[in-house]
């Protein structure tokens, strides 16, 4: 029987026997892979199937992660662009209602007073009734009131959009008594000298603020008209461009 060949240092074998062609057994030498060899291969191969599962996973959680953003803000873009539209919307409705009742004061109506108070004229709406309390035609004051549709019962808390008083007392008293309501210590009404009527060369007082002994907060512009003085007041600030226009068109006779 040949000699069995030894084996190498560190080399696992497992023999096993054959028979030669003489019919003497032989024995063949199989090298094994060692188990420690086998078990690196294997851990290495786990932890690459786990490294990859993880990045697949971070990778899925991300795309959720973004499509969950992404929609809510298309949902938010979405909202926001159905608010802008209706705010658009409701704001073209009220320019356009704005506008309407603009062209509707037009044909400005003409007011214009006694005669012998010096026939003060002026433009107003034609949307504005007037009501002429006192026509001063026997002497005293001349009162007039004007308001859009209707003019409401005349009372110190009543606004209306124009007051129309021509009194008998002279420019200075009347400057007087409102620079006395003026000084008041919760007064917040102030003065400023300015200039009205078409050709502008008719010089007045105009007063902003709370209008004394009412909580009403509007305009007075007062001027002279020979020997009496006009007061022209409007109760609320939001007829002060139908107050403006109307006393650019004031004109009497002196």
């Amino acid at each position: 029987m040949p000699p069995v060949q030894p084996m190498q240092p560190g080399q696992p074998v497992v023999g096993y026997q054959t028979m030669a062609p003489n019919g003497m057994p032989m024995v063949q030498q199989v090298q094994v892979m060692p188990e420690s060899k086998k078990d690196v291969k294997s851990l290495i191969k786990t932890i690459a199937i786990i490294v990859v599962s993880l990045i697949a996973v971070t990778f899925i959680g991300l795309f959720i992660w973004m499509y969950l953003q992404y929609d809510a803000i298309s949902t938010d873009v979405g909202e926001q662009i159905e608010v802008a539209v209706a705010q658009a919307k409701d704001e073209q409705s009220q320019k356009m209602e704005a506008e309407f009742l603009e062209r509707e004061k037009y044909p400005y109506k003409i007011f214009s007073g006694p005669a012998d108070y010096g026939q003060l004229t002026f433009e107003y709406p034609k949307t504005w009734s007037v009501y002429v309390a006192k026509a001063a035609t026997t002497g005293g004051d001349f009162n007039a009131y004007f308001n859009p549709i209707q003019v409401d019962a005349v009372g110190k808390e009543t606004i209306n959009a124009l007051r129309v008083t021509i009194v008998n007392k002279s420019f200075d008293n009347v400057s007087k008594e409102y620079q006395k309501a003026m000084d008041k210590k919760d007064s917040n009404l102030t003065m400023v000298s300015t200039t009205i009527g078409k050709d502008e060369n008719i010089t007045a007082n105009r007063y902003t603020g709370t209008i004394p002994n009412t909580e009403l907060s509007g305009f007075i512009v007062t001027f002279k008209i020979r020997d009496k003085t006009a007061i022209l007041q409007t109760d609320s600030v939001l007829f002060q461009a139908d107050f403006d226009k109307l006393l650019a068109t004031v004109v009497f006779n002196d």
